[in-house]
């Protein structure tokens, strides 16, 4: 949706990889990763991200596996995506999306920005051409 600020996160329990909308809702692009996010500081750190930036959206990476299934990894994920949505409350929705190759795609474009938020960035610009 053109307007909408959203945030995309590629959760992993050490590190997760963030990435913003431009205003317009058209590119990606990664910002600082947020370490330990299902500590208290790391949540903490998330929604204050989330409301500096005026975040309408937060997308949150789902590691399914190449067959569509779930793993420990992809629980883990879902479990993150709940914590953050009770901590963001009704105002910000926590949606999950599909993040399978993103990682491989972040290794190969390279970058200052972390891996994890090139990934994160991967993730929100498929979504955000799957909005138009």
């Amino acid at each position: 949706m053109p307007g909408r600020r959203v945030l995309a996160l590629d959760y992993g329990s050490a590190r997760c990889g963030c990435a913003l909308s431009d205003p317009t809702g058209v590119l990606a692009s990664p910002v600082e990763p947020v370490l330990a996010p299902r500590s208290k500081a790391g949540l903490d750190a998330l929604v204050a991200l989330a409301r500096r930036e005026g975040v309408d959206l937060v997308l949150v990476g789902l590691p399914l596996s190449l067959s569509g299934g779930d793993s420990d990894q992809t629980r883990e994920a879902r479990e993150f995506a709940a914590a953050l949505g009770e901590r963001l409350g009704s105002e910000v929705p926590v949606e999950l999306h599909d993040e399978r190759f993103t990682t491989k795609l972040a290794r190969r474009a390279r970058g200052s920005a972390s891996e994890d938020s090139r990934a994160a960035a991967h993730l929100l610009q498929s979504w955000l051409d799957s909005q138009r």
